[in-house]
């Protein structure tokens, strides 16, 4: 027995106080009707209607049973509307997973457009640079940067990742200007912590070579301090043009090796499951693709 289906019969025949008028309200046969209502009744262990020839009468149990379960199925009702609404109409809360710089940065403006265009939408961001668990921690989606491994999640890509070595003008002028990877010998690093070594090849393992033997590393796990280290002439940083590419259009950082970038990364947009996806993700998702332009706006420097 279904007993969200007895329960539907058994209302629908109270309220229209007819079998009959029940079977077609509900679109079934009479019998059918009969049947849901008396198996309610075995599974409750109650008699919930009393039937004469003429007339159908509620018992005590009947009369209370009716009016919990008619709101029980009012509340059904409204809550498989309010799915359906969030399926067809972007709305609810979204949370947002995003690196801290790359927020800080860019995604202010992004959002605000977005809750213009999707005014039912709230959003909660929280800014983080470790990789979290999105399933675990309750996100609707992550943005993650850099060369993602394989894994049960989908990831969109949004835009690319370029990483460039820089340093200020005033510090190339007293320490020179490299012009070969092996010329990075005596200078001082500016080493992001969560760097991935792998992506960043053989530059990231000269700089660190490098650095041992001139001494003065700096580490840090945000790369807007390592930005505003370069600037102030403490030494040679590689960075994403997303942190450092207005230094570079203002002329306060200046880039070197130009011709030895590691391979670039991407910014991927990262959600837990492809088909049955809420509303409010996907019109986010949609809003990401082109949102950055291609190359990004803060490649725009050269």
């Amino acid at each position: 027995m279904d007993r969200i289906d007895a329960m539907r019969a058994f209302v629908t025949v109270v309220n229209e106080g007819t079998f009959t008028r029940a079977a077609d309200r509900l679109e079934m046969s009479p019998q059918l009707v009969s049947k849901y209502v008396s198996q309610l009744e075995q599974h409750l262990g109650v008699r919930l209607l009393n039937r004469t020839t003429r007339k159908l009468h509620l018992t005590e149990a009947g009369t209370r049973y009716h009016q919990r379960a008619e709101q029980v199925l009012t509340d059904i009702d409204d809550l498989e509307n309010q799915l359906g609404d969030l399926q067809t109409e972007a709305r609810g809360l979204l949370r947002i997973s995003a690196p801290v710089s790359f927020a800080i940065r860019h995604m202010a403006p992004l959002l605000t457009e977005f809750q213009k265009a999707h005014p039912a939408v709230d959003i909660d961001l929280q800014l983080n640079d470790r990789k979290v668990d999105i399933i675990e921690e309750g996100f609707d989606i992550a943005l993650r940067i850099g060369h993602l491994k394989s894994s049960s999640l989908i990831a969109r890509r949004i835009a690319p990742v370029r990483l460039v070595l820089c340093a200020s003008p005033d510090y190339l002028k007293q320490h020179g200007t490299p012009q070969r990877p092996e010329d990075l010998e005596h200078h001082r690093y500016l080493r992001y912590s969560y760097m991935d070594q792998d992506a960043t090849g053989q530059v990231h393992r000269w700089l660190q070579s490098s650095a041992r033997q001139a001494g003065g590393d700096m580490v840090s796990n945000n790369g807007d301090v390592l930005v505003e280290a370069a600037i102030a002439g403490a030494g040679i940083a590689l960075q994403p043009t997303f942190i450092a590419g207005a230094a570079i259009r203002d002329g306060k950082l200046q880039v070197i090796l130009p011709d030895h970038e590691p391979e670039s990364m991407a910014l991927y947009a990262v959600f837990a499951h492809r088909q049955l996806l809420a509303s409010k993700v996907r019109s986010f998702i949609d809003f990401l693709d082109g949102y950055f332009g291609e190359p990004p706006y803060w490649d725009r420097f050269e």
